[in-house]
């Protein structure tokens, strides 16, 4: 991610759940703007989709999606990305897809 940081901080995550996220069958999405001048992105892969290999490698290709299509994004929000369990089997093109359509539902694509 070149022109994005990572969110690890809890009570930042716990602010963007509080806001209105957009939803489909692979990925929850929530984002808000920030201050800073570039993007802030967080993933989060819950214990119910499977054991650390399996959570990981969603990780993995979420982020991947990510900085494949970060040039895309409009500078300054703050994004969490909630896999859902239908993410795990899925192949990479309709994770992109998915990815993208909540990314433009929500406003954050230019």
């Amino acid at each position: 991610m070149k022109f994005s940081s990572s969110l690890k901080l809890n009570h930042i995550f716990r602010r963007l759940y509080s806001t209105v996220g957009q939803a489909n069958g692979f990925l929850v999405l929530y984002a808000r703007p920030n201050r800073t001048g570039g993007n802030r992105v967080g993933f989060t892969v819950s214990k119910k989709l499977g054991k650390a290999v399996v959570r990981n490698r969603v990780r993995r290709r979420l982020r991947e999606v990510y900085r494949l299509n970060e040039h895309r994004f409009t500078p300054g929000w703050d994004i969490v990305v909630v896999a859902r369990s239908r993410c795990v089997g899925s192949d990479f093109q309709k994770l992109t897809a998915a990815f993208l359509s909540l990314a433009e539902k929500a406003g954050i694509l230019q």
